[in-house]
């Protein structure tokens, strides 16, 4: 078996593909408890991360069942693997985010 997973053999000096080719539209899963600005608030973590404001269109809010904690799908143009990395970074840095996929 291969690195990635696959039975097919890599050929010699060829290249692994990347798994996201940039630019790309990338979804990211963030939850955190249910407050009034939490939307709000990941909206602006995007927004210094990415140097441009985040639509509120491209965020889907699903709360939780119970109503504790919500989870937002934030939709965002990503323009290379080093600007999701340093997204995912600052998300493990929040204490107010839970949760990050």
């Amino acid at each position: 078996m291969t690195q990635d997973g696959s039975d097919k053999p890599e050929a010699p000096g060829e290249e692994k593909k990347p798994l996201i080719e940039y630019p790309a539209i990338y979804t990211f899963k963030v939850m955190g408890e249910q407050t009034p600005d939490f939307s709000e608030h990941v909206r602006s973590l995007f927004k210094r991360k990415m140097g441009a404001e985040v639509s509120p269109d491209s965020i889907h809010v699903q709360p939780s069942s119970k109503g504790k904690y919500v989870s937002l799908s934030v939709s965002v143009f990503l323009l290379s693997e080093e600007q999701r990395r340093a997204i995912y970074a600052e998300l493990h840095q929040d204490p107010r985010i839970v949760y990050y996929l």
